[in-house]
């Protein structure tokens, strides 16, 4: 069933009924039938019983390469996600601790702690897997749209993301599945035109 978000008022609304609904107002029957819409897209299938399997507490350790060549020695870093269903399952959140070295006001790297929060869900309505994210490292909250492929186990998102002022970077992350037990996020970036890997996450599901 898919959720237009607007039921047209048919010419005759209200013909043969006492009252008749005012003029571009939905009549008694049409709200009936889009409330019947609202509840069955409120309804949790699949999509959102796959990103719950995933709740528990992570390990994880992250690899970056800020100028995108891989064939570099990564920065790397470690922490802890905790992911957690929340809204009857309808979403996941995501905190995130760890350390990372970060330039200093001298310029030279200091660590760090980072703080992550993201959330996760499955909306009916676009048939899209969106998600958001926001950490200590800035004010700008990044939103995203993806899809799920049960052939490699594996979400992909994009999204866009301003770090200065007129300066959108289009983003596309790829989270596999690898097993109950283990995740893997890639992340790349469009600098100059290129799609390059800055960013990969690996994560460990504590016992």
């Amino acid at each position: 069933m898919v959720n237009t978000g607007q039921v047209p008022v048919p010419a005759s609304a209200g013909a043969g009924t006492s009252a008749a609904a005012p003029a571009g107002q939905p009549s008694a029957a049409d709200m009936q039938k889009m409330m019947a819409q609202m509840m069955e897209m409120a309804k949790l299938n699949e999509n959102h019983k796959l990103l719950a399997s995933g709740d528990g507490t992570w390990d994880y350790t992250v690899k970056m390469w800020m100028d995108g060549d891989t064939s570099k020695k990564p920065q790397e870093s470690k922490g802890t996600a905790v992911r957690k269903s929340i809204m009857d399952g309808r979403f996941v959140q995501m905190d995130v601790t760890g350390k990372m070295q970060m330039p200093g006001a001298d310029g030279k790297p200091k660590e760090m702690t980072f703080k992550g929060h993201g959330m996760e869900g499955y909306d009916n309505v676009k048939k899209k897997f969106v998600g958001t994210w926001m950490d200590n490292m800035g004010t700008s909250m990044m939103m995203s749209e993806g899809t799920y492929d049960p052939a490699t186990k594996s979400f992909t998102y994009t999204a866009e993301m301003e770090p200065l002022p007129g300066m959108k970077v289009p983003v596309r992350e790829v989270l596999k599945l690898t097993d109950n037990n283990h995740m893997n996020l890639e992340w790349f970036e469009n600098q100059g035109g290129q799609e390059k890997k800055t960013m990969e996450i690996n994560y460990t599901k504590k016992k």
